[in-house]
């Protein structure tokens, strides 16, 4: 089985997933690919907004239901939640729309705008609005950039396999590294206690 059939076949499924965990590089992909014509435009960014809308509903959702959890908690103490709050304070229309687009606060934001008494059906107005822009820009931005990868991706298509192999090796290290990472800081937080 090729790259290019996994991708035919799975592709907007890939696309609205990947947007739900990892937004940019799985939108600048569905661009590339696009270009590539293994997926059709539109459809990338349909798949791209309704994962990344989708996500961010269910992020929002956490922190309405779960206001009081310890999940809920941490994600507003930690330091990107004390940016959300000041941040949407000042301008919760603004910050509700501009969300997605600002690095680093996409699910804190969320979180923590779920626990305010931000009404959800403006959110998702706004979510939506801004999902739908959001895929269309960097889908734009993969399809552009496409062209110039263009010639790599096709000497390249030969080794769809070692591709693959690559990439869940790759998948497997920043599992591990990620895992690591939380023990050391649990460790480091018990250590302070």
């Amino acid at each position: 089985m090729t790259l290019e059939h996994l991708v035919a076949n799975y592709g907007s499924f890939g696309l609205f997933v990947g947007a739900s965990l990892e937004g940019e590089a799985s939108a600048m992909l569905g661009g590339i690919l696009s270009h590539q014509h293994l997926i059709e435009f539109w459809p990338a960014i349909i798949a791209l907004a309704l994962g990344s809308f989708l996500a961010d509903q269910v992020f929002f959702l956490l922190g309405h239901g779960g206001r009081n959890s310890a999940i809920v908690r941490s994600v507003q103490g930690s330091a990107a939640g004390g940016r959300v709050v000041t941040t949407f304070n000042a301008h919760p229309d603004v910050f509700a729309f501009s969300l997605r687009f600002l690095y680093g606060l996409r699910t804190a934001g969320a979180v923590t705008i779920g626990t305010t008494d931000y009404p959800w059906p403006r959110f998702i107005l706004l979510n939506a609005l801004s999902a739908l822009i959001w895929a269309l820009a960097w889908v734009t931005l993969g399809y552009l950039f496409g062209q110039a990868l263009a010639p790599l991706f096709e000497r390249l298509s030969g080794y769809s396999h070692f591709i693959w192999a690559g990439i869940a090796a790759a998948l497997c290290i920043a599992a591990v590294a990620v895992m690591a990472s939380r023990r050391r800081r649990a460790q480091r937080l018990t250590t302070r206690d």
